[in-house]
């Protein structure tokens, strides 16, 4: 079995630094591995299309790398998602659009082990880490799945009116801010809301660090803008985004090159 790299920080209290990527092409994920500058890569399959022999390629990528990986899932199939891409190697889910404490315990019980100590729905399916790799024994892979990490956005209007109770139930290891899901459900548009998306995400950084939650926020421009989480006690960074950074490339250094382009003609 590989060891959960993200849990282990986990566990030791130390910072973790991720990036999030849309593509399913395995040398994206090497390319992460490549840098040296990363501990996992956060798939967003919530926004990307991909297959089950996606999950397995990005995954085996990861271990290659010592690299840990996340899953960002839709919630209408998120059991099903998640408990595919566990199966696959994948070392940590992030569930998206919950509203409540309840929808948060049906999440955990699904992807933790059906056995006496657990008493989750996730059985022992036959895939990468029991019959394919060197063997493993019901117990082993036990513990192997309840050391996946379990992120859940925190992006809904009901899901901050029930932050404290969604932060007290056993099995969150991290919470995340969604401002624009936020913004949404609050009937705004973000860009006019600004102050008040920020104010959320620091009163769910503040209730999740008193339940012993680590709070996980995303940074998409300037790297020294972590500072700010860092002042909050934050140590759990997503940072970039493969979709972005090339739109970003498109926009702004195609315009200059077309300006120059069109210049010379």
């Amino acid at each position: 079995m590989k060891e959960n790299k993200l849990r282990k920080l986990l566990n030791e209290n130390k910072p973790s630094l991720g990036t999030r990527i849309s593509s399913t092409w395995p040398v994206i994920t090497e390319a992460v591995g490549a840098s040296r500058n990363f501990d996992y890569i956060e798939f967003v399959a919530e926004y990307a299309p991909f297959s089950h022999y996606d999950l397995e390629n990005i995954a085996r990528a990861a271990e290659l790398h010592g690299l840990s990986s996340m899953i960002k899932v839709d919630f209408q199939n998120k059991n099903y998602i998640a408990q595919k891409a566990i199966a696959s190697g994948f070392q940590a889910i992030n569930f998206t659009d919950i509203k409540n404490a309840d929808e948060v315990r049906e999440a955990i019980s699904a992807v933790k082990a059906d056995s006496p100590r657990y008493k989750g729905r996730f059985g022992y399916p036959n895939r990468r880490f029991i019959g394919y790799q060197p063997y493993v024994t019901q117990q082993e892979h036990v513990e192997r799945v309840n050391d996946i990490v379990l992120c859940f956005m925190i992006e809904k209007a009901e899901a901050m009116e029930n932050i404290e109770e969604i932060c007290s139930v056993p099995g969150v290891d991290m919470v995340q801010f969604g401002p624009s899901d936020y913004s949404m459900s609050k009937g705004w548009n973000m860009a006019e809301h600004i102050e008040e998306c920020k104010a959320a995400e620091r009163k769910m950084i503040e209730v999740a660090k008193k339940y012993g939650v680590e709070p996980r926020c995303e940074i998409y421009g300037d790297p020294t803008d972590v500072k700010y989480y860092l002042d909050l006690g934050v140590k759990h960074i997503c940072f970039g985004d493969q979709i972005k950074v090339y739109t970003d490339f498109l926009n702004k250094d195609g315009k200059i090159m077309r300006e120059i382009v069109e210049g010379i003609m």
